[in-house]
């Protein structure tokens, strides 16, 4: 499979933000979000071909017990279930960090990282180009396929990002559509930015929105730690 970079760094997201993980992160993705902050594993994909013995040695020489499969999005990667079964096998824990705009099918995940693309990420048709805006429209959001996620995984978490206050109200929406209960700290809400400056100005919106609705805030360590760089 293409395979964008492997690293090790401190998860800077959600519920084991500061844990130390390997990252894995294949490159190709369905979606062009505008405020893409990897557009060299999704925009343009760019990569190494890596089978999956190649991936575990890298693995293997990191010291850390979890793995994050991420990309791009990871889901899209040819023989993405059978690295993550490889992973599985090795008793290391796994969080596939996912659009959710593609079913689960069985793949082997401790922590499902669920993150539906809010209208906030739609490019605009003369920044996407070749139709991109219209697909990426169509499949941003697939509630059977978020419900499917929530349902089969060990755990999950719902990340949102929020540019602006008006984002909440679809947010609010989503959850009903996923039509089953999802306990109000399973939501995270993050601040949309890749400098320090960007995520504290929208901090105060998101926080209040937290507070409101019983979500959980959601900062982005790597960028605090590392600012907007590969391998971090």
């Amino acid at each position: 499979m293409l395979i964008s970079e492997i690293f090790h760094s401190l998860q800077g997201e959600g519920t084991l933000t500061g844990v130390a993980s390997a990252f894995v992160r294949t490159s190709g993705c369905n979606l062009r979000c505008s405020w893409c902050d990897t557009p060299y594993a999704s925009w343009s994909p760019e990569g190494s071909e890596m089978d999956i013995g190649a991936i575990l040695g890298c693995i293997n020489k990191k010291p850390c017990s979890h793995v994050v499969l991420t990309g791009g999005e990871p889901m899209v990667a040819k023989g993405i279930h059978d690295l993550a079964a490889a992973i599985r096998d090795t008793g290391r824990h796994i969080t596939i960090e996912t659009a959710a705009t593609i079913a689960p099918g069985g793949i082997a995940c401790d922590l499902a990282s669920l993150s539906p693309k809010l209208a906030n990420s739609t490019p605009a048709a003369d920044q996407a180009g070749r139709g991109w805006h219209t697909r990426h429209e169509q499949r941003r959001l697939q509630p059977d396929t978020i419900r499917a996620w929530i349902e089969s995984a060990d755990d999950f978490q719902l990340k949102f990002v929020a540019s602006a206050a008006e984002d909440l109200d679809e947010v609010d929406s989503l959850l009903q559509a996923i039509e089953i209960p999802i306990p109000p700290h399973k939501v995270l809400l993050m601040p949309e930015g890749t400098s320090v400056e960007a995520l504290d100005a929208r901090l105060p919106f998101v926080a209040a929105a937290c507070a409101a609705r019983g979500f959980r805030l959601c900062d982005r360590l790597h960028i605090r730690l590392f600012g907007n760089t590969r391998g971090t």
